[in-house]
């Protein structure tokens, strides 16, 4: 199992993804489709139409790194995200470690916790 700091951000691409991409390809789409900055640090999730491949792409410091995983048998189901108009969504590294272990994230019931407040950009 991944041991992941809570402090990483981990963006997952709601649409399929053709995953014979490599670096460049995938580089692109976090670009051009989710809008962000590949060179971030954070974790960028691909996964394959059937579902059952991943792929995350990630800069380690010197270099963009891709890491895979198949199943044999079952499928990764992404988190729903909260706006139906946005091409990805961000998970916590509680709910991507859950995913990579087959838990679904949609019947899986999350208790209140605090939560601090974002600041506002103009404040």
């Amino acid at each position: 199992m991944l041991t992941l700091p809570a402090s990483l951000r981990i963006f997952a691409c709601r649409e399929a993804v053709d995953l014979r991409k490599s670096f460049d390809g995938l580089f692109a789409l976090v670009q051009q489709q989710l809008h962000l900055d590949p060179l971030s640090g954070h974790l960028f999730v691909f996964r394959n139409r059937r579902g059952e491949r991943l792929k995350i792409l990630y800069w380690d410091r010197d270099g963009l790194a891709l890491w895979y995983k198949r199943l044999e048998r079952g499928t990764f189901q992404l988190p729903q995200a909260n706006s139906p108009d946005s091409d990805g969504l961000e998970i916590s590294s509680a709910e991507f470690a859950m995913l990579l272990e087959g838990v679904d994230l949609q019947s899986a019931q999350r208790r209140p916790r605090y939560r601090r407040p974002t600041p506002h950009p103009n404040r």
